[in-house]
Parts: C-alpha cells; sequence; structure tokens
C-alpha cells in the first residue's frame, strides 16, 4: 500500500506518516530532501514518489512522531540535520533519558517524547541562518512554543512550521503549550513566533500536522486569539507578550533604550552611526526566568531587535558588555556574534569566567565559552563610537562583576547589575542587598560599593531586574548605610574562619575533561596546607603549594569522578573542604 501523498507546492510533496512528512523532489535527479522523518515507512514507496535516494531530512524539533525513522534514514545514508537547540535531544539521548528527573518532577516539557536511542547527526541548523541542504536553500527561524528549540524552515517562499501551528486558531498539543507546573510558557511564545514568522512573509503554512495554511495572516491572527483566551482562562489574567514583541523598548533618553521584556533587562547605547552597544543581553522576550536545567531547555533568541531596525534604524549590534557573567546576562552574546558580529568587551575577571566556565564553580554559568575580544582591566575605560565606558570592580551580588559608567545625553549613567534592587522608598521600602554566598560574597563587598557609588556620584543607576533610578544623595547615603549594615551583621554571626570571611578553598578547574594515563594539571585556592584526594589507581604529583599534576587510570569511560582538596590548618585536620570533578574518557575515543 502506498503511503498517502498530495502535492502541495512544485515538486513538494506531503506524505501523511505519524507526522506528514514533506518532500522536496528534485526530479532530474530523483533526490529528495525530507522535512522531518515521521517513522519512515514512507521509504518504502520512494519509487511511487518519483524518488531514487533521500539525500537530507531536516527535523523540526526532537518529538517521536517526527523523528523515529532517523535511524533507518541514517543507515541509507541520509545526512541528518537538526535544530541547534535540541542536538542533544537526537544525538545524545540517553543523557537526557539519565538525568532527567522524574520522581517529585515539576518539569513538564515533553523532552520524553524524544529517541530512545540516539543518532548521530550531520550537523545543526542554525538559528537565522539559511543554509545550501540538497538542492534547497533552507533559512532556520526560532519558532519556540512547541519545543524550547523548536524551529520553522523557509524553503521557496512556503513555511514548514512543525507542530507551532496545526490549523487556523488551533495547534496540535495542548500539553506542549505548558512548559511548567503553574505556567502556559508555550503557548505564550508560540503567539511570538507566529508573529514574527509573518515578518518573513510566507505564502503558505505548512505543518506537520494538519492541512497548509493559504492565508498564514489569518490563520496567525485566528491562533493568537485562541491562545491568547486560553492563557487568561489558565492564569486568571492575559498575557502581554505580543505588545512586548511590538514595543520591547522603554527610551530613558534619545540614546539610551531599556529592555523592558527580556530577562534580565538589557540596555541599548544608540551611536550616530546608527550602530547600537548592549549592556547585557540574557533571554530576550522570555516568560520568566530559567532556572538551569540541561541547555535544551533554553531559547536565546532576537526578538526584540526587530523593534531596534524598525523604530531606531539600527542596523548592527557592534558590541556587547556584560555587568556579570550570570547566564540571564549573556545567554545571548554569541547568538549576537553568529547573527550580528557582535564583540564581546568584557572587565578581566567577568570576561575568564565567560571564556572559561569549566574552571569555575558558581551559579548560573552559562553552557558554552563566551569568547571576549576585549579584556579591561578593572579601573580603566575603553572607548566605543562617541561613547567612553568605565569598568569598575563591584563585588557583592558575585564575586565577578562590574560596574559600567558612561555618560549618555549629558547624564552620568552607571549600570549596577544585580548589585541592588534600587526600590527604596523612605519609610516604606527598604534597600535590598542583593547577596548570594555561593556567588563568592564577602562582608564588606556592599560596602566598597557603597563607597564607589559616593566617589562616581551618579545621576542614572539602570539595573538588571528593576527600574531605573534618578539618583539623589540621600539613596547614596542610604546604600552606604546598607553596606555597614550587611558587614556588621555577618561579622556578629559568623565564625571568622567561615568561608565568607577568607574565600573558602577551591580547585581550578572545577570541570575537567581529561584521557585515560594523560597528566592533566589543577591548582587549588586556599590559604592553608593541602594535599590531594583521588580515586584509586590515579597517580598524583604535588608540584608545589598549590599545583598538582594528576594521571587518570580507568578501565572504561568515567563521568563525574571526584577528586578533593584536603586541608590542614597549623597542624589540625579540617576534612576534604573542595572538589572537583572529572570526565575521562579512553585514548581511542578521543583521537
Amino acid at each position: 500500500m502506498i503511503t498517502p501523498s498530495r502535492t502541495v507546492g512544485p515538486n513538494v510533496l506531503a506524505v501523511d506518516d505519524t507526522c506528514v512528512v514533506y518532500l522536496h523532489v528534485d526530479p532530474v535527479r530523483r533526490t529528495a530532501v525530507a522535512v522531518d522523518a515521521g517513522s519512515g515507512r514512507w521509504l518504502d514507496h520512494l519509487d511511487e514518489y518519483g524518488v531514487d535516494v533521500v539525500t537530507d531530512v531536516i527535523v523540526t524539533h526532537h518529538h517521536r512522531d517526527q523523528v523515529e525513522g532517523l535511524p533507518r534514514l541514517a543507515a541509507a545514508g541520509a545526512r541528518i540535520w537538526v535544530p541547534e537547540n535540541e542536538a542533544s535531544l537526537v544525538d545524545d539521548v540517553d543523557r537526557n533519558w539519565q538525568r532527567r528527573p522524574v520522581a517529585n518532577n515539576y518539569d513538564l516539557r515533553l523532552d520524553r517524547f524524544s529517541l530512545l536511542e540516539s543518532v548521530p547527526v550531520t550537523g545543526v541548523m542554525k538559528d537565522y541562518s539559511t543554509t545550501r541542504i540538497g538542492h534547497l536553500d533552507v533559512t532556520t527561524v526560532p519558532t519556540p512554543g512547541h519545543t524550547p528549540g523548536s524551529v520553522s524552515y523557509l524553503i521557496g517562499g512556503q513555511a514548514f512550521v512543525g507542530d507551532l501551528v496545526h490549523s487556523p486558531g488551533k495547534v496540535w498539543s495542548a500539553a506542549a503549550l505548558q512548559w511548567s507546573y503553574v505556567g502556559l510558557e508555550g503557548a505564550a511564545l508560540t503567539m511570538a513566533s507566529l508573529t514574527q514568522l509573518l515578518d518573513h512573509q510566507p505564502t503558505v503554512l505548512l505543518p506537520s500536522h494538519g492541512e497548509p495554511m493559504s492565508d498564514p495572516a489569518a490563520a496567525v491572527e485566528q491562533t493568537c486569539r485562541t491562545l491568547a483566551d486560553l492563557y487568561h482562562v489558565r492564569m486568571g489574567f492575559g498575557t502581554d507578550i505580543l505588545n512586548k514583541l511590538d514595543k520591547p523598548f522603554v527610551q530613558l533618553s534619545p540614546h539610551l533604550l531599556m529592555n523592558r521584556t527580556s530577562e534580565s533587562r538589557c540596555y541599548v547605547l544608540l551611536s550616530d552611526a546608527g550602530t547600537a552597544l548592549m549592556i547585557d543581553f540574557g533571554y530576550d522576550l522570555t516568560t520568566g526566568i530559567p532556572q538551569g536545567g540541561e541547555r535544551f531547555t533554553v531559547r536565546p533568541w532576537l526578538p526584540s531587535l526587530r523593534a531596534l531596525r524598525r523604530d531606531y534604524g539600527i542596523d548592527r549590534i557592534e558590541v556587547a558588555v556584560p555587568t556579570h557573567y550570570h547566564d540571564d546576562h549573556v545567554a545571548g552574546f554569541n547568538l549576537l556574534r553568529e547573527v550580528h558580529g557582535t564583540e564581546v568587551w568584557a572587565s578581566s575577571p567577568v570576561a575568564d569566567v565567560l571564556e572559561n566556565p569549566s574552571k569555575y564553580d558558581l551559579p548560573c554559568l552559562w553552557y558554552e565559552p563566551i569568547h571576549c575580544e576585549r579584556h579591561v582591566p578593572d579601573g580603566t575605560s575603553v572607548r566605543w563610537r562617541e561613547y567612553e565606558l568605565e569598568m569598575h570592580a563591584l563585588p557583592g551580588h558575585t564575586l565577578y562583576a562590574s560596574a559600567i559608567g558612561v555618560t549618555v545625553d549629558g547624564r552620568r549613567v552607571l549600570a549596577t547589575g544585580d548589585q541592588q534592587t534600587g526600590t527604596w522608598v523612605p519609610g516604606a521600602l527598604p534597600e535590598i542587598p542583593n547577596f548570594q554566598y555561593a556567588n563568592l560574597f564577602r562582608p564588606d563587598d556592599f560596602a566598597a560599593s557603597a563607597a564607589l557609588y559616593q566617589r562616581l556620584q551618579p545621576e542614572l543607576m539602570i539595573t538588571g531586574h528593576w527600574e531605573p533610578r534618578l539618583v539623589e544623595q540621600d539613596y547614596l547615603d542610604e546604600l552606604t548605610k546598607v553596606g555597614a549594615e550587611v558587614a556588621r551583621v555577618h561579622r556578629a554571626l559568623l565564625q571568622p574562619d567561615d568561608p565568607v570571611f577568607g574565600g573558602g578553598t577551591r580547585i581550578t578547574p572545577y570541570r575537567i575533561e581529561a584521557v585515560h594515563g594523560v597528566p592533566f594539571e589543577v591548582s587549588v585556592e586556599t590559604a592553608d596546607s593541602v594535599r590531594l584526594v583521588v580515586p584509586p589507581d590515579w597517580r598524583c604529583k604535588q608540584v608545589d603549594d598549590r599545583t598538582f599534576l594528576v594521571v587518570p587510570h580507568v578501565r572504561q569511560p568515567v563521568r563525574r569522578a571526584r577528586i578533593a582538596a584536603a586541608v590542614t590548618r597549623d597542624g589540625r585536620y579540617l576534612g576534604q573542604l573542595a572538589e572537583a570533578l572529572v570526565d575521562v574518557r579512553l585514548p581511542e575515543e578521543s583521537s
């Protein structure tokens, strides 16, 4: 029996399977490129479709009804291309099956509806890119909603939308719209994704389940309306995500904008040359701050930049500067570089964390290294276009942070990241010092930052999550009082040898990739005498007071073997106060 098919465009067939598989046929060569794989049973009928060989398959998202047939396609020699954000859900699925929470689970993303076994992929489809796949030019558009990493493909004016929409006013899966236990994140982001898809003026929307939609604008309008109704019924209030998409920026002054839709808030410095500099850029147009997890659970994208072009004539983000390394401030930096050629300029301490995240045991690290074209020492300045940006050390919220000072439109502005809230109202709201101990806090950090503010005398302070604040002397004096109080309560509460005072013991790097029999070096940061504890059969040589050379020996690959720093102070053994994690491969795996 022939798997039912129909023509949906010139040399484009829609084949009914576990999902609709779209075959782009080259009739001269009798080859085809498939959008999604379905079960793969349609491969038994290629001759009826005028095809001898499927050269490539491009995947819209990782769900099993889209990808069950990938092993068969791979065995037949087809090249497999998957969304960059979901690559691990195809070529490394065992990791997800092993790590995915099952008991006491509040993560409702449907990433368990994925392949049972891994399939090697040829390459990834990068967001906002146009790639030659087989005989086609394919543009990849990020369209989170059905899954965080979903994409749509634009080919010859047709939009292959996966499960973003089923038909006008309808979606394929309600469950896929709910990513957290109490939210409808996917519903809101589906609305934003559909609206942005119209920017590309597709002639037709071709879904993985459903029929072609020849009036994309009407289909999007109707679907957004029904999704908004669902959101209101579940949440008790409406979503303003389309308003945020249309108007993401607040103009603080003619050359300084604040993005009100991102987590955290980012700021745009406009140059007279028609280019821009970003201060921070994390998760653009989100429905909330991501709370960690595997890489595929988060999705940097660039929806607010359409408004920069439309409303401010900005054609390129030249530079991005972080206040600190936390993911909600830097998640979008690598994507900015890929799409805009953006350079990252960071203070030297922050740059080291961005470029070498595996060295550090810190919260909120971004998954991949972020290369920094400029490392700017704290206490110095760097010029961009008509602006002079000053970098100032700002420990407190985290040890590795900078206050960024710049004069914009005649006003002294200071970006302080997440150091404090700026919500102080005398007699009504207190000022909150935003410290987290795991960020390597020290008791006097907030007193030091208050002294910096007093010296700089900023007129406007801009922060990561709170409203900009026009600064008067009484606010600076309040921060001085808060800094003194932070120091006082810690000294009253803690013992002098608490790690908060001395910085504690740390092994660097914290995460290590090693090869059986190949030495690697670690250093231990401590004021005390130390020895390194390694697994049995491993060798360890102390090079100097703080440096150790380790040779791992394993019979099979090991993930997260532990080494520890055993500390002695003044003749008293204090125990194994710090650890590091080592992944060890066998030599043939690393060749």
